[in-house]
């Protein structure tokens, strides 16, 4: 496993936005420094992501300094937006789970309504260490997490994904593929492994940061969505259906959990402790 490494990382500020590869991030109990902190919601309070509005996939949240961010997207003016400051909590409402978070400067909202075209407020999650609990069924006591769908990082393998790709060309939608690592969404991309090896890994550590694996990671329609052009097609998922199911999750990629913080760059080594 000595070459085994991290070949890329990635930030996602706004849950379900394009976010950015640095080449070192921090990382916290709760996930990757500044990674899904903000997210889009409708009036009703229900967080907006690309399974509703695949367009989501065509902007871009930039993390500046401060827990800042600048949006942009094809043909609309780029704003800065600061995290907002203490102020009453708005909770809103994510896979039917209520999470408590502070309702962004209006210029956010008023950003991704006339970008979507439909009503929408953004909101940021201001203290992840207590607003939302990892689930129980696969938390140690105190775990938190950031507005990730489920779980604080995913990790995936380049071979894992070359593996898919040659099951879509033998497949049925074969004009489909190959699929690039961003219809996944992860943080962590590993280069040197064999196709699948994170199924199996239950304690890594990658710089001076250790995580435990806790399960497959179920996938959903956003994979079927081309993050350059919001267009929907088949795969993965009629693919992972017919050979990667694992309980009833489509399983592409795992899901991870901080149990030391620390920092992770490109070309760190990928350690499998246990």
């Amino acid at each position: 496993m000595v070459n085994t490494r991290v070949q890329a990382l990635h930030v996602h500020p706004v849950k379900s936005v394009a976010g950015t590869s640095p080449d070192e991030v921090g990382v916290e109990p709760w996930g990757v420094s500044g990674d899904r902190r903000w997210a889009v919601i409708d009036n009703e309070g229900h967080v907006i992501t690309q399974r509703q509005q695949p367009r989501l996939a065509l902007a871009t949240a930039r993390p500046l300094a401060g827990g800042a961010i600048e949006l942009s997207a094809p043909g609309r003016a780029a704003a800065v937006l600061t995290p907002p400051a203490p102020g009453p909590l708005e909770p809103v409402v994510l896979f039917g789970q209520k999470i408590d978070t502070v309702v962004a400067d209006a210029a956010g909202g008023a950003w991704f309504t006339e970008y979507l075209g439909l009503p929408a407020r953004l909101v940021y999650l201001d203290d992840p260490a207590v607003r939302r609990p990892v689930d129980p069924d696969y938390a140690l006591p105190g775990e938190t997490v950031s507005l990730a769908d489920a779980y604080p990082l995913m990790v995936a393998t380049v071979a894992s994904l070359d593996a898919l790709n040659e099951l879509i060309a033998r497949g049925d939608h074969p004009e489909e593929g190959p699929l690039p690592m961003n219809r996944f969404r992860p943080n962590v991309v590993v280069s040197g492994a064999e196709a699948w090896a994170e199924d199996t890994w239950l304690r890594i550590e990658i710089g001076d940061a250790v995580f435990r694996g806790v399960r497959e990671c179920g996938r959903c329609v956003i994979t079927t969505t081309d993050q350059r052009t919001a267009e929907r097609g088949k795969e993965p998922l009629k693919t992972l259906a017919r050979h990667r199911r694992i309980g009833k999750s489509l399983a592409f990629g795992r899901m991870l959990v901080p149990v030391r913080p620390g920092t992770m760059r490109v070309g760190d080594e990928v350690r499998v402790l246990e």
